[in-house]
């Protein structure tokens, strides 16, 4: 019990973690349903075959690894071939080139999560988190004895950042902000203006910006994909991005660290010393997938892309037209961008469930779907709905919600 209500051995705190909630409400499955499973919870659309990354992609890494060339170690920051590739795929959307020398090879964008917040660190220090949030940036802060303090993102106004209150948050301790764009968990884009607005108010603040765009590129609404970089005159800013999503490969693990600074804060002898120094002691992403990227990058061709972007935007008008069927939960803003989409939950129709977690969990033991609690993203009462998923699937799991609710609404 948690607050009188039943927390399903859900730990709330800053530990929390999306692969441990789903792990959880897996377990919670009915054994005896013969239902098939239907996870709405992770964002991992390589496990529907509507959804498959580029031959020029496998082709490439098969080529790296029958080559013979990359069986050994890599050089800690990344291979440079690589790096080098990284560089002049980001630097198409920026009015400045990045070199190689701006860019190191990570784990995924988890581990750039974990090298940003490394960096920034010190006694004292605090960091400003989106609320909602991917969970790990509160987790690493944790390990870094890094304060976080949130401000919210606001439904009403297609999840925009409070500007206001970055500013009220803010002091001589605050050392990042960050963005999530495309946004992770709530399925929106940031306009050109909006993301200037962040980049003038961080200027004036004195603070940089670290910009989170694992889901960069994955845009389908009215406002394009910009990325945070083409502010970096004005402002530093971290760009943190992966293969994993434009190109459906989440397992293969290479994401990417950058200093999308032209203005050459990071190029300050010490600082580039310590980041260098910190990576000696990661394990980036296998050597023969790094060398794959640069084809991968250079060789990809327009129509992937475009088959991948309309195979989303056909996913959330199909996962907005049945939330709208489902009246305990309502969606404020309809997805535009990334793989999910926050839809808020509405208690006073059902008559027997205390909240979000008890919501999950009982739709999970009684249908075999799966949907993340809010809280799991730091807003509770809310739902995470992943919709990169195939249609039948997405369109059965949200039907199996609707029953859900008829046997849970409460009677009037």
């Amino acid at each position: 019990m948690e607050n009188g209500t039943l927390n399903h051995g859900v730990d709330t705190g800053s530990t929390i973690t999306i692969k441990g909630i789903l792990i959880l409400l897996m377990e919670s499955i009915d054994e005896n349903n013969d239902k098939r499973v239907i996870s709405l919870g992770m964002g991992d659309p390589s496990a529907y075959s509507c959804f498959h990354t580029t031959h020029v992609a496998e082709q490439a890494v098969v080529d790296a690894l029958q080559s013979e060339k990359f069986n050994g170690y890599a050089p800690t920051v990344g291979l440079y071939q690589t790096r080098r590739a990284i560089a002049e795929y980001l630097s198409r959307d920026l009015p400045y080139k990045l070199s190689s020398d701006d860019v190191f090879v990570t784990s995924g964008c988890t581990q750039a999560i974990d090298v940003a917040l490394a960096m920034l660190a010190r006694p004292g220090a605090n960091i400003l988190l989106p609320r909602p949030c991917f969970p790990i940036y509160e987790l690493c802060a944790g390990f870094r004895n890094l304060e976080v303090r949130y401000f919210d993102l606001l439904p009403e106004k297609g999840w925009e950042a409070d500007l206001n209150a970055i500013e009220a948050l803010a002091d001589q301790n605050t050392v990042a902000v960050v963005v999530i764009n495309p946004g992770n968990p709530c399925g929106n884009v940031y306009s050109y203006q909006h993301l200037k607005k962040i980049s003038e108010t961080a200027k004036r603040l004195g603070i940089l910006v670290i910009a989170d765009e694992v889901y960069g590129h994955l845009a389908f609404g009215k406002n394009p994909f910009v990325p945070m970089g083409v502010f970096g005159s004005e402002v530093p800013v971290l760009t943190l991005g992966s293969l994993s999503k434009r190109w459906i490969v989440p397992g293969w693990r290479l994401g990417w660290f950058v200093t999308s600074d032209p203005g050459g804060m990071f190029r300050e002898p010490k600082t580039i010393k310590r980041i260098k120094k910190y990576f000696d002691i990661l394990g980036g992403p296998a050597t023969f997938i790094q060398a794959a990227v640069p084809s991968i990058l250079e060789q990809t061709e327009e129509v992937f892309f475009k088959k991948t972007i309309n195979l989303l935007k056909e996913a959330s008008d199909v996962c907005y037209d049945k939330i709208k069927e489902i009246p305990c939960i309502t969606c404020p803003h309809k997805p535009e961008g990334s793989m999910a989409v926050m839809v808020k939950l509405n208690l006073s129709l059902l008559e027997d469930v205390s909240d979000d977690i008890d919501f999950c969990f009982k739709l999970a033991k009684e249908e075999s779907v799966v949907i993340l609690p809010g809280t799991a993203v730091g807003l509770k009462n809310w739902l995470r709905i992943t919709f990169a998923v195939d249609p039948s699937f997405l369109e059965e799991g949200l039907s199996r919600t609707k029953c859900f609710y008829q046997r849970h609404a409460k009677l009037l």
